[in-house]
């Protein structure tokens, strides 16, 4: 029967030219976020397979229950320094989200008071995180204001901004505390949860108008359709060439993953359409131009109600049915440290090298990226469809090798889980060797939401 099965399979082809460069393949820029719903730093276990995927950046919160500010004129670091440091600890520079409220400036917990009852002292504490984080610590290169402030608590985050103007007003004077403290920032928002959602344009035209500096434009995605990605991205590019600003911001996705389930069971984590639609997204971010994206998020965690409590109006409602009762388990590892399968998405990503290569597939949801660095080329496949997608055999034609001897090695994310739980390590499912001519073909299995990576390396 599974003789059979395979014989009855449909068959696709995939087409890559081995001397057709199309420029830098910038893998590095679609990586990891963390955070917003307990202090906790990253367990040993994570930061070392953080390490393991080299990522540049890394998006956090800085949320209110790291009590930085817990009265006037006095700082405590206890909280935030272990945390910062853990994520430090991947090799990235960090993205920071600025969220707090400190009790101080925000005396009422009432996430529609976004101002503070004294801007020179929040701009004091402001320029106090930036010089722990960005001169001290020089962990934080890029400074983030707000987070989806569209929505407030329903967004991880203590501000809701039923106006642009207030955002906007917001977004200057804590810049400037930002840019005193560290000229050197990337800064940047609004963060949003809805990226139609009209103060993007309102924070463009306003920042357009030389009322406040601008490095970077941010929003939010979580959605299955990859082409989402592509339209925001147009559609942002679009705002940023119109708007004048010179040099142009760059465009941020600082958190995406899937559309929220319906149902919350743990096999939902382990399943590979997820894998495969975090794969497909982020080739539809890289087609499109994203500068950065930040999959939301490296490690599961448990909600601690009574750190919400002092700064929250309805954690119970939000953070609780969220994160306990109804957990989305979207990180690449769970509560207790177990790997999950888009963990190896970006192992993949990290080793695909650094120059692309004229690629073709001859379905629309049968994607396809080649890369190619010294002595060896690999190929990204992925068999990923919004409504459903299909088994089928592929068939991998190279054109324009250098004839010689090589070495095929094929890994695949699937609901066979061929890796390492322990030393996080995909596991090859075939390995050979060949000797081939300047053209050459091979047939690879690719079972309906899998993620595949060819490789060619040569002997």
């Amino acid at each position: 029967m599974l003789t059979k099965r395979f014989y009855s399979m449909p068959r696709s082809v995939v087409r890559v030219d081995a001397q057709s460069p199309e420029g830098p393949y910038e893998w590095w820029r679609h990586t990891i976020s963390h955070g917003g719903i307990n202090s906790h730093p990253l367990p040993e276990r994570v930061v070392q397979g953080a390490k393991k995927l080299k990522p540049r950046l890394l998006r956090t919160f800085i949320q209110e229950y790291f009590a930085i500010y817990p009265e006037h004129g006095r700082f405590d670091w206890t909280k935030l320094d272990p945390y910062m440091d853990s994520l430090a600890a991947t090799g990235a520079k960090v993205v920071a989200a600025v969220t707090i409220k400190p009790k101080p400036l925000y005396p009422a917990v009432n996430q529609y008071e976004v101002m503070p009852n004294d801007i020179a002292e929040w701009q004091q504490v402001i320029r106090a995180l930036v010089n722990r984080y960005s001169v001290e610590k020089q962990i934080v290169t890029y400074w983030e204001i707000g987070n989806e402030g569209d929505i407030g608590e329903d967004g991880g985050c203590p501000y809701f901004f039923r106006n642009p103007d207030d955002y906007n007003e917001y977004y200057r004077f804590t810049s400037e505390a930002i840019l005193d403290a560290f000229p050197e920032a990337v800064i940047g928002g609004p963060a949003l949860a809805n990226p139609d959602h009209a103060m993007m344009k309102s924070f463009i035209d306003y920042c357009a108008a030389g009322n406040a500096p601008l490095d970077f434009i941010s929003w939010h995605v979580y959605n299955r359709d990859p082409q989402v990605h592509r339209a925001y991205t147009n559609k942002f590019r679009g705002y940023l060439e119109q708007s004048g600003i010179v040099p142009l911001p760059e465009m941020l996705v600082t958190e995406y993953s899937t559309s929220f389930d319906t149902v919350h069971v743990e096999e939902l984590a382990y399943a590979p359409e997820r894998a495969s639609m975090i794969a497909a997204g982020i080739m539809a971010m890289m087609d499109a131009g994203l500068d950065y994206s930040f999959y939301y998020h490296v490690w599961d965690q448990v909600n601690y109600v009574h750190e919400f409590e002092p700064f929250y109006e309805h954690v119970n409602k939000i953070m609780t049915r969220h994160w306990n009762e109804t957990p989305h388990r979207f990180g690449m590892f769970g509560v207790h440290t177990e790997v999950r399968p888009h963990y190896f998405v970006y192992q993949m990503l990290s080793r695909m090298g650094d120059e692309k290569l004229a690629a073709s597939s001859d379905r629309d949801d049968l994607l396809i990226h080649a890369v190619r660095s010294q002595g060896r080329i690999a190929a990204l496949l992925v068999n990923y469809g919004i409504e459903s997608a299909e088994d089928r055999i592929v068939k991998l034609a190279f054109a324009n090798l250098a004839p010689g001897r090589r070495m095929i090695r094929v890994y695949r994310i699937d609901e066979k889980r061929s890796w390492s739980a322990e030393s996080l390590e995909l596991l090859p499912v075939e390995q050979r060797e060949v000797d081939t001519a300047a053209a050459f073909f091979c047939e690879v299995y690719s079972p309906a939401y899998s993620v595949t990576m060819f490789t060619f390396e040569d002997l």
